[in-house]
């Protein structure tokens, strides 16, 4: 679709500055009949979950001092000798990263007070529910690669999926973790914690008893349940509907890791609909082809701070 000859209007189109973006964008905002967002992991980092640094030494320091990495996403790829180890790491990353509470202003809630009022669909790759937690409509999101609150058999040998909340709770506190009347996970002074969790806290296919794994999209056994479907089809008819209104396509956090999910389609979506506006907010990723430069908000920086000044 893109790379039209030199000599087009679209080759001479300029980058548009950063008040231009504002700009465009503002006006996008106050004029669409609809909001398309699209977020990635960058939206969730710039909310505080970050997956390494003084986060990751908080939760899981053993964890790297032992196995020697530094970050949570490598520990969920380490192959560890049992399930009873597996789980603990497992149970601390699900529960800090999908059930403690969020910022009461963070950017999930500036992104909310901007499109409150508008009609609005949310399409992500993130899998921590943070869209949920922070007050968007369950029936506006459509989470792509699954869900850290839920399980799936690992075979699988059937299409369904089970939350996980109250095990992974149950791991915690036999870990020596408390659970304060806020959500947040705290070890009491002294306590080292446990690293590795009871035998019968691993959890089990309750069809063909095979060990559980998570419900995230990493390989060809990923559970689309029925709740993933629903979703998938609210999504597709909303596109239906105002594939040729006034629709701005709005991406946040999204690199390259799966860009043929969110980044590649908004840009087509705008390139087919001269109404549509595409705006992108990252930090040093903030790009468009150059064939839809004049239909778009590029916003390189900060999203919390970007969302602060457009709010």
């Amino acid at each position: 679709m893109f790379g039209w000859g030199s000599k087009g209007a679209a080759a001479r189109a300029q980058v548009p500055t950063r008040e231009e973006s504002l700009a465009r964008l503002r006006k996008a905002l106050d004029e669409c009949d609809a909001v398309v967002i699209g977020a990635g992991a960058g939206l969730s980092t710039a909310a505080g979950l970050a997956y390494d640094g003084e986060r990751f030494q908080r939760y899981f320091g053993d964890f790297g001092d032992k196995y020697h990495f530094a970050d949570m996403y490598s520990g969920g790829f380490y192959p560890y000798a049992t399930l009873e180890e597996f789980w603990t790491f497992w149970s601390r990353y699900i529960y800090i990263n999908r059930y403690v509470a969020l910022p009461d202003d963070g950017p999930y809630q500036q992104l909310l007070d901007l499109v409150r009022e508008k009609n609005y669909f949310v399409l992500t790759t993130n899998v921590d529910h943070c869209f949920q937690r922070a007050g968007f409509s369950k029936d506006r999101l459509f989470y792509t690669q699954g869900d850290y609150g839920l399980w799936q058999c690992s075979e699988p040998c059937h299409q369904k999926t089970y939350d996980n909340r109250a095990v992974v709770e149950e791991m915690l506190k036999c870990q020596g973790f408390s659970i304060a009347d806020d959500g947040e996970l705290t070890l009491p002074e002294g306590v080292t914690p446990a690293m590795a969790v009871p035998e019968e806290c691993v959890p089990h296919c309750p069809v063909c008893g095979k060990p559980m794994s998570m419900n995230l999209r990493s390989d060809d056994t990923f559970v689309e349940d029925e709740g993933w479907h629903r979703h998938a089809k609210l999504y597709a008819n909303f596109m239906q509907e105002y594939s040729r209104s006034r629709v701005l396509f709005l991406e946040l956090g999204v690199g390259y890791n799966t860009p043929g999910i969110i980044k590649y389609p908004f840009w087509q979506y705008t390139a087919r609909n001269p109404r549509a506006t595409y705006a992108c907010l990252n930090l040093g990723q903030a790009a468009a082809p150059k064939e839809i430069l004049p239909q778009s908000a590029l916003l390189d920086g900060d999203i919390a701070s970007t969302l602060a000044e457009l709010r």
